[in-house]
């Protein structure tokens, strides 16, 4: 398999604090890869220590089949792009100022943009639907249009493989399929790896060529979305009553929440 991504009992804590334990998956190149599980089971950790934030404490992370500690900073960062979860409504730049500096990899020491970084940015926020935006400071805009700008950026960088945490957070139902829908187009048009993390297992279930559950810093399951999305499996790792039937729109597993109200009484 051509992989983007190898890990091998990755595992990391801070302090005495065991986030992440023994964490092996192999992501392939141009797939959509959505890591799931409950809040403090070591995703966001386990994002930093792929985009290079973070040095695992034990065990081997290998990007397009060389080790993490082979490429130099401003070399990995011609690969992997990190959109973090999102705290930018206060950066003081227009949509063009932050999305150029994607660039930043690529440029001499001076830190000059030439013509050909204009034109990257001026693609990456067209393809991301920004363009009457380009000039509007971050502020200025809403929480989905932020994510896009930060989304831009990321492409800005030419990176084969985009790294997200939780980027459909806080959004609105259309915005979140907007922002789904584009990691879908990036991945097809681009031929670009993404990288995700998700709190909505619908989501994930419908875009997902891959899952990935993680519990308690652990993968509980890993696979297609049928295989990951099923009730023994998300009620071991969520503790809570779980439907699972098939999606209306087919293909894919759809998860309900059973409220208490609903649960069977005895």
């Amino acid at each position: 398999m051509n992989t983007a991504i190898t890990t091998k009992n990755l595992s990391h804590s801070f302090g005495e604090d065991l986030v992440l334990k023994n964490v092996s998956f192999q992501v392939p190149k141009q797939d959509f890869f959505i890591i799931i599980g409950p809040n403090g089971s070591g995703k966001t950790t386990l994002m930093k220590i792929i985009s290079g934030l973070l040095k695992p404490r034990n065990g081997e992370l290998k990007i397009q089949n060389r080790s993490i500690d082979q490429y130099h900073r401003k070399a990995l960062a011609r690969i992997i792009a990190f959109v973090p979860q999102m705290t930018f409504a206060d950066f003081p730049f227009t949509v063009t100022e932050i999305v150029l500096m994607g660039r930043s990899p690529y440029l001499g020491m001076l830190g000059l943009e030439e013509e050909k970084d204009m034109e990257i940015a001026r693609q990456a926020i067209a393809f991301t639907g920004l363009e009457n935006l380009a000039h509007r400071k971050l502020d200025q805009l809403s929480g989905g249009e932020q994510q896009r700008v930060f989304i831009a950026r990321a492409i800005c960088q030419e990176p084969d493989i985009i790294l997200l945490d939780e980027p459909t957070a806080s959004l609105d139902l259309a915005y979140q399929v907007r922002i789904m829908d584009l990691m879908e187009q990036l991945k097809n048009e681009k031929g670009i790896t993404v990288v995700m993390v998700s709190h909505d297992v619908n989501l994930a279930a419908m875009y997902a060529d891959h899952l990935l559950l993680l519990h308690k810093g652990q993968v509980l399951c890993q696979g297609l979305p049928d295989e990951v999305i099923t009730f023994q499996t998300l009620e071991a790792a969520y503790g809570c009553t779980i439907l699972v039937d098939e999606s209306p729109l087919g293909k894919s597993p759809r998860v309900t929440l059973v409220p208490r109200k609903y649960s069977i009484r005895e």
